[in-house]
Parts: C-alpha cells; sequence; structure tokens
C-alpha cells in the first residue's frame, strides 16, 4: 500500500509540473507579445489566471472563496496571504481578479521557461541584499502608480512543515502605509494540505480561501507598521485556526 501511494505522489508532482509548463509552451508568441509593453501588463494577467485556473483544475483542486469584501475594479490595493505551497500563486491569481504584481524571491526566476515570464512580471527581491530590498520599493512604487496591485507573501519565505504561520515581514506594511493603500488578508486553508513542499504528500480536494475585510491605511505614519503587522497576521491567524477547528 506504501509503494502505491509514493507511486502516486511522484506522478501526482510530475503531473503537476506538466501542467504548470504545457499551457506556458502553447501560448508563447501571445505571452511574449502581452509583456512586450508594461502598460499591457492587465492582458498578461488575465493569461495568467487562465493559466492558474488550468493548473488548480487538472490537479483535481476545488477552490471555494468566501468574500467579506470585494476589491473596486481600477483601485490599488495591498493583497498578503499566508504561504505554505507551491499552489499559493495560482490561488491567489484565481482568488483576485484586480490585475496585480507579485513580490517575490529572485531564485524563482531560475526556472526553465516559468522563469523567464516570472522575472519580466514580477518584482524580484534578494532578501539578502539591502539594495534590492530598496529597488522593491522602487518598482513597486511605479506599479502602484500605474494603477496596479501587489501581492506580497508576508513571511518571506515558506515556514517550515511544523510552523503554522510564521512571523511577517514588514516590507509589505510599509509599502501600504507609503501609498495609502488598503490592506487585503487573504487566508489559504488547506494549500499546505493538498500541495505542499513536502515531495510525498498532497492530493485532489477543496482549497478553502477567505478573502477578509480590507484594513484601511489613511492616515498611518511609518511608526504605525508593526501594530499594522501585528493586527493583520493575527487576522490570518484566527481564520487558519478557524478552518482547522
Amino acid at each position: 500500500m506504501k509503494v502505491l501511494k509514493y507511486i502516486f505522489w511522484t506522478l501526482y508532482r510530475v503531473w503537476f509540473y506538466i501542467l504548470v509548463t504545457l499551457p506556458i509552451i502553447v501560448l508563447f508568441p501571445i505571452l511574449l507579445v502581452s509583456i512586450s509593453k508594461e502598460s499591457w501588463y492587465p492582458f498578461f494577467f488575465k493569461l495568467a489566471r487562465l493559466w492558474a485556473k488550468f493548473i488548480l483544475i487538472g490537479m483535481g483542486f476545488a477552490y471555494l472563496i468566501e468574500r467579506e469584501q470585494t476589491p473596486e475594479i481600477g483601485k490599488s490595493y495591498m493583497f498578503i496571504a499566508n504561504h505554505t505551497s507551491m499552489a499559493d500563486i495560482m490561488l491567489m491569481l484565481v482568488s483576485i481578479k484586480n490585475p496585480f504584481v507579485f513580490v517575490g524571491k529572485a531564485e524563482l526566476a531560475k526556472i526553465p521557461l516559468f522563469g523567464f515570464f516570472y522575472k519580466r512580471t514580477c518584482i524580484l527581491v534578494d532578501r539578502s541584499s539591502a539594495k534590492s530590498r530598496q529597488a522593491v520599493f522602487l518598482r513597486a512604487q511605479r506599479r502602484i502608480k500605474s494603477g496596479l496591485s501587489i501581492c506580497i507573501f508576508p513571511e518571506g519565505g515558506v515556514p517550515e512543515e511544523h510552523i503554522e504561520l510564521d512571523e511577517f515581514k514588514d516590507g509589505a506594511f510599509r509599502l501600504a502605509i507609503n501609498h495609502q493603500i488598503p490592506i487585503v488578508p487573504l487566508t489559504f486553508g488547506d494549500n499546505k494540505k493538498r500541495l505542499s513542499y513536502t515531495f510525498f504528500s498532497g492530493g485532489p480536494g477543496k482549497m478553502r480561501v477567505k478573502i477578509h475585510k480590507f484594513i484601511d491605511t489613511k492616515g498611518l505614519e511609518i511608526e504605525d507598521t508593526k501594530p499594522l503587522n501585528i493586527q493583520s497576521r493575527r487576522i490570518i491567524k484566527d481564520q487558519l485556526q478557524e478552518f482547522n477547528s
């Protein structure tokens, strides 16, 4: 029985990478055109949402989205969520219709094919470099001024398996305060169970998402960063406990 499980998990992971790669190969010319101008990013974002839905459905994931509040089209937001799975990027894309730009690890740009588009559409950060972290603020500022939103996983990486929710870094909250844009916390309830970074695990099933009420940053100053961080983390942590109860 164990051997059969290991075979299933291996094939399931291989299938995931096929689903990730296949649409990129098929749509490569269109994707290439869509990233040729920064002003065309919203069109690329629509293609990315189709890519994400294709993967989630192909993996047998039934995503269930509960919204306490819905982002307005044409407004900029700071989207944040817990980070536990390779499917987090896809689930964020299907959960939010407003075009946003991911702030993510520079190492992901090394992934063949996926990395080609990743480094041209996302804001990359090398967390070991203060200069790189500063550059994130400048690039994010330009994207927000163009009417886009930003998405950051504030744990700064995927925590170890036994950690339900790691401590949050301050970057997302400083950016939101600097630009006076609302923070939109999302809680992903099942991603670790469905497709964690542990190879021999996972499987089809439901993926619950809770889009929480927005946190207004109007009038906040930079010294409010840490309280905002703590408030946002508490919202997500409380929801995770509710999902798991």
